[in-house]
């Protein structure tokens, strides 16, 4: 399916938000996730499934000052 991931346009197989963060290596327990707008938590990723279309948002910390 076509994802709009971070602004980019993405052929992903991933089914849920856990297992797209998973294919793009994305870990630790500081992400932030929006679909289509929508805060997605951390608890409901691997419920939580995706669509042809959907524009996924991930931002992680960064480091400095």
């Amino acid at each position: 399916m076509t994802l709009i991931v971070n602004g980019e346009m993405l052929e992903m197989s991933a089914a849920t938000l856990s297992e797209l963060l998973l294919a793009l290596e994305y870990e630790g327990e500081w992400l932030a996730t929006a679909v289509n707008g929508e805060l997605v938590h951390r608890e409901i990723r691997g419920a939580f499934r995706l669509s042809d279309g959907d524009r996924v948002e991930i931002l992680s910390p960064m480091q400095g000052g």
